[in-house]
């Protein structure tokens, strides 16, 4: 069985029963970073071999992830932080893992992104959910092209990381004018922080304070 186990967005207490139960007793954990994931196993005692899995493991990582269980082995996936497969690496070991006739569950638990919709306050009954752009500005600015048809019906919400935030900011006051967006840096955390405002008083903000941690970026109607 390959368990796909969703683990803490920050505070180790937010993961549940049933993933500790699953992560005590598969044969293996295979984690997007297994320096990360020593962290949250330690904290719980646990004592499981780990295989790193990410976006840049080989072909030759899967096959023998697969391997593994199609010998019988109990495999559990999990991402630095989240939902596995939700912009993390861990979707092509469960689309191969489907392929290849292996049972698959998943343990449900803490997305970043379902957190920061809950705090923006915003009505989030539909919503679109477009993970990180392009690091390259002229397709970034090309993919926001793209979302302006959504956006007067649709909050959008984007993933971005701490050093490239200030120029996806400038870049949606460009593309989608200046409108509301909500920034949530290092939710469940010690210092979860919560930004309101137009684009371009948030980038401001963020160049007086160089930020730390990923962002999640909900872009209001």
């Amino acid at each position: 069985m390959l368990y796909i186990v969703s683990t803490p967005i920050g505070n180790l207490k937010d993961i549940t029963l049933r993933a500790l139960e699953v992560l005590k007793s598969v044969d293996l954990i295979a984690c997007e970073d297994t320096r990360h994931t020593a962290f949250l196993l330690k904290h719980y005692d646990i004592k499981k071999p780990t295989v790193s899995y990410h976006s840049y493991s080989s072909k030759k990582k899967t096959e023998s992830l697969i391997r593994e269980l199609k010998e019988g082995k109990n495999v559990a996936l999990v991402s630095d932080a989240g939902t596995p497969g939700i912009s993390d690496p861990g979707h092509l070991l469960i689309k191969t893992a489907i392929d290849n006739d292996i049972p698959i569950t998943a343990v449900p638990g803490p997305a970043a992104f379902l957190t920061a919709l809950t705090l923006s306050g915003m009505n989030a009954g539909r919503f679109v959910y477009r993970g990180f752009l392009s690091p390259k500005q002229s397709r970034r600015r090309r993919q926001l092209e793209e979302l302006k048809g959504l956006i007067d019906d649709y909050p959008v919400v984007l993933y971005e990381s701490p050093h490239r935030i200030s120029k996806l900011l400038d870049d949606i006051g460009v593309v989608l004018g200046q409108r509301e967006v909500i920034c949530v840096r290092e939710a469940t955390k010690k210092f979860e922080e919560i930004l309101r405002g137009k684009p371009e008083q948030l980038s401001g903000h963020l160049q007086q304070r160089p930020p730390k941690g990923e962002f999640v970026l909900i872009i209001s109607r």
